[in-house]
């Protein structure tokens, strides 16, 4: 009996950017993937490299686990969509939310996507699951997370949709008063949009800190009306100062350890309020007495909840600036080089590096 022609199977290879152990990133051929029936397939134009990338691809939050191909901060185009997609079609210039929510349980419904039951981060892989990224050239997502760009918008401008999400979304988390003074502890990527987004609300006094003079420079040209460096000053005693002895009614942590924790709800006046968006660490120092005998109240602020269509707008009207805050395009190949320059000792030069695949 004579064996038949073998019969040989095509499989769609993409480029990707792959982490293979802590701090090891390589450039390789990957699978295509197929959307599911809900899903489309992107092919990526841009993506920003997060602060939480660095800390994962170096292994210290446990969240990267390899492998595992990294990326939440993008944005793309249309290749392909799933059977039961209707809205969207092969063409179109798209963001999505880091955030995969179900849809169905109690907090979707109640519009809190970002506390979902079930979710799932873009990128991400702790130890419940494991989502692929967009650092590559093709991704998929599920249609119910998709937002349409303006046609006017680039592709590397909307890749910051996501950062300028997370602070729109913490300054929402209070009501901000036209005369109100607020700090913001930790003036990175975050932080300084959470200042372009308070003066949006209208603060009276924007007071960032931080310790790199470079980024309280850019800071003042965007929003902030005094800027402190953390180790020249007394921080807590310029904050009364600048309030005539009373202190903040807001301050936003953005930094997320116990020293700038501290920092933030020590410059607050007597019933003031604390939003702290920065999570590096899983524990931190915390000024009990303080909190309770000034009658601090502490907001958690995780993600973003919807706001994509008014960042969109924010930024399509120049009201949060993002082209200042770019410091290279490059293409996705050289990926590794840029996560070995963002972590050395003068990283923080860097604001944000976009990939092109």
């Amino acid at each position: 009996m004579t064996a038949g022609p073998s019969v040989l199977i095509k499989v769609s290879r993409l480029k990707a950017l792959l982490l293979t152990a802590p701090s090891q990133l390589e450039f390789i051929d990957h699978p295509e993937p197929v959307p599911a029936a809900d899903e489309v397939l992107l092919r990526i134009r841009a993506c920003g490299i997060c602060g939480s990338d660095i800390h994962g691809w170096d292994g210290s939050t446990g969240r990267r686990r390899p492998p595992l191909i990294m990326g939440h901060e993008a944005s793309g185009e249309i290749v392909a969509v799933g059977p039961r997609v209707e809205r969207w079609k092969p063409g179109d210039r798209v963001t999505f939310d880091s955030t995969i929510s179900c849809g169905v349980c109690s907090y979707c419904r109640d519009g809190q996507v970002n506390l979902c039951a079930s979710r799932r981060v873009v990128g991400v892989a702790p130890a419940e699951y494991r989502q692929h990224g967009a650092f590559a050239e093709l991704l998929t997502v599920p249609a119910r997370i998709l937002y349409a760009l303006p046609d006017s918008l680039p592709f590397t401008h909307a890749a910051m949709i996501e950062p300028v999400s997370i602070a729109v979304h913490a300054v929402q988390r209070i009501r901000v008063a036209p005369t109100d003074t607020a700090v913001v502890v930790g003036a990175g990527m975050i932080g300084l949009f959470v200042i372009q987004a308070l003066r949006w609300a209208g603060a009276r006094q924007i007071i960032a800190v931080d310790l790199a003079e470079n980024r309280l420079a850019l800071a003042k040209e965007l929003g902030a009306t005094h800027t402190l460096k953390s180790d020249a000053c007394d921080v807590a005693t310029e904050v009364a100062r600048l309030t005539e002895e009373r202190g903040a009614d807001c301050a936003f942590e953005v930094v997320g350890i116990g020293a700038t924790l501290n920092l933030a709800i020590a410059t607050l006046r007597r019933g003031g309020s604390a939003v702290l968006v920065g999570n590096l660490a899983a524990k931190t120092d915390f000024p009990l007495q303080a909190v309770v005998t000034r009658e601090i109240t502490l907001h958690g602020s995780c993600s973003s909840a919807g706001e994509y269509p008014l960042c969109l707008e924010l930024i399509s009207k120049g009201i949060i600036q993002v082209e200042s805050m770019m410091s290279a395009v490059a293409p996705l190949a050289e990926g590794a080089a840029w996560f070995q320059r963002l972590s050395a000792k003068d990283g923080a030069k860097y604001m944000k590096v976009i990939l092109q695949p």
